[in-house]
This record gives C-alpha cells, sequence and structure tokens, in this order.
C-alpha cells in the first residue's frame, strides 16, 4: 500500500525542507531560539566616505543679527487628467522644519556713511537694511507624514529609485517657509539688535552718543 507521503515528488520535498531550515533560521533569530545566528545575518554599517574637498573660502562682512524658527505642512498632490487617482497619481504630506537668518551687511557701509564729531563722542551710522538669508531646512525635524501612490506609480518605483519627489516636497516647503520669513518682522528684528549692537559697542570706546539708521 503506497502512502500519501511515498507519493510527493522529490522536487517537493526539497523544497519544503529548504523551506523548513528558512523558517527554522529566521525563528531563530527573532527569538533566539538558535543562539548565535543573530551574528551570522547581522547588517554592519561602513563609511567608505572619501575626504572632503575645500572648495573656495568666503569673506563674510555681515552681521546676523536675528534667526527665525519655521514649520510648515506641505500637501503636494500630482494627477493625470483622465486617470483616477488610484491608477495614476503621487500625494505627500511632509512636515517641513527650518530656519532663516535676518543679516546686515557691514561690507555695504562706505566712508561717507560714518560721522563722527572732533570729540569722538558722537557717531552717526547708515546702514544698508536688513536682508533675509536662505532658507534652511533642518533634516532632523523635518520628515515625510504620508505618500500615496496610484498603481502605475507603485510599479513605477519598485524598477527605479527617483529621489526627486522628496526634492519636490522639499523645496516647496523652503519656499513658504522664505514666503512667510519675508511677511515677518525678521528684518525689523535685525535692524534692532544690529543698532543695539553697535551702540553697545562704541559705547565701551567712550562714545556717548550713537544713532544709527537704515537705508540706501
Amino acid at each position: 500500500m503506497t502512502t500519501s507521503l511515498e507519493r510527493v515528488p522529490g522536487w517537493a520535498k526539497i523544497v519544503t525542507a529548504v523551506v523548513l531550515v528558512l523558517v527554522v533560521l529566521f525563528a531563530g533569530l527573532r527569538w533566539s531560539v538558535l543562539p548565535g545566528l543573530g551574528d551570522v545575518f547581522r547588517e554592519d554599517t561602513h563609511d567608505r566616505t572619501g575626504p572632503t574637498l575645500l572648495e573656495s573660502i568666503q569673506d563674510i562682512s555681515r552681521y546676523d543679527a536675528a534667526s527665525g524658527n519655521f514649520q510648515v505642512v506641505v500637501d503636494l498632490e500630482k494627477d493625470t487628467k483622465y486617470l483616477p487617482d488610484a491608477v495614476r497619481g503621487k500625494r505627500t504630506l511632509y512636515v517641513g522644519a527650518g530656519t532663516v537668518d535676518s543679516y546686515v551687511d557691514l561690507g555695504k557701509i562706505r566712508d561717507e556713511d560714518v560721522k563722527v564729531d572732533k570729540d569722538r563722542t558722537s557717531a552717526v551710522l547708515r546702514l544698508p537694511h536688513a536682508a533675509l538669508g536662505k532658507p534652511a531646512l533642518d533634516p532632523d525635524h523635518s520628515y515625510a507624514v504620508s505618500k500615496q501612490r496610484g498603481l502605475l506609480d507603485r510599479l513605477g518605483d519598485v524598477f527605479s529609485d527617483n529621489p526627486n519627489d522628496e526634492r519636490a516636497v522639499q523645496r516647496l516647503a523652503a519656499k513658504h517657509i522664505g514666503d512667510a520669513a519675508k511677511d515677518s518682522e525678521l528684518t525689523a528684528r535685525a535692524e534692532e539688535n544690529t543698532t543695539g549692537m553697535l551702540k553697545g559697542l562704541l559705547g565701551s570706546l567712550g562714545f556717548k552718543e550713537v544713532r544709527v539708521t537704515y537705508g540706501t
């Protein structure tokens, strides 16, 4: 009499045995049933980055007088006109956190912008208006909340490595942060802080009256 086990093809027995071995191995890794196997499948990280090259040095004459911290939730959606979102489309929710510095460029001060009396007790300074630096995203506090993709987009991601989607939301976050900085009182605060710094500095040098104005 032939049993059901004897009717199983040889190749099926081999596949079953391999599957069982893999199950045991992974179970041992997860539940520590087989000590020592963790070292076999351990993933090590190696930093093989080459030396960092100094490309240029720029002299900075600006005084960073204020810095603003901003956060924005970017909702970026890309869809196709004649296809539903479930088939072709992307939507990303991204939290962007970053800073914008406001500075006064002291390198633009001309000789005629500084007036000092004969006794060197009074000074009048005319400075350029404060400007805004470029938004700088904080990678430690910026992250994607959710990513929704259509079927065709999911299939495309399997066969390609496309970081452009992440860059797109990052650029959009930086743009919104820059726009918010323009609408804020950041430049006014920078001019106020610069005025306080110069009055304190010149006061320590013996000047009793210091007046600071801004404009071209």
